[in-house]
């Protein structure tokens, strides 16, 4: 489960067409992107929860692939992701 710092709140309106907006301070709290996919889980009388869903690996296989791009060592992705993990974080 996704821990924040401090508890984030914000409304939103509901369309004619049952779509809702996420505030941009909710969709920072859960570092959502463009074509990111969330989950609404109803927790009992009027409480739900929005969470984004995490991709499985045979969703994104061969995505990131380019032929003209050099290959790089698992440490050098996983640098990769640790800095774009703290740049998230701010």
């Amino acid at each position: 489960m996704l821990k924040c710092k401090e508890e984030t709140m914000a409304t939103a309106t509901l369309t004619s067409k049952g779509q809702v907006t996420i505030p941009k301070n909710i969709r920072d709290a859960l570092h959502l992107e463009t074509g990111d996919t969330i989950e609404f889980v109803v927790q009992g009388k009027g409480k739900a929860v929005l969470r984004p869903v995490s991709k499985k690996a045979g969703e994104v296989f061969g995505k990131l692939y380019k032929a003209e791009r050099q290959a790089i060592s698992p440490e050098q992705m996983n640098e990769a992701i640790r800095e774009r993990m703290l740049r998230n974080r701010k």
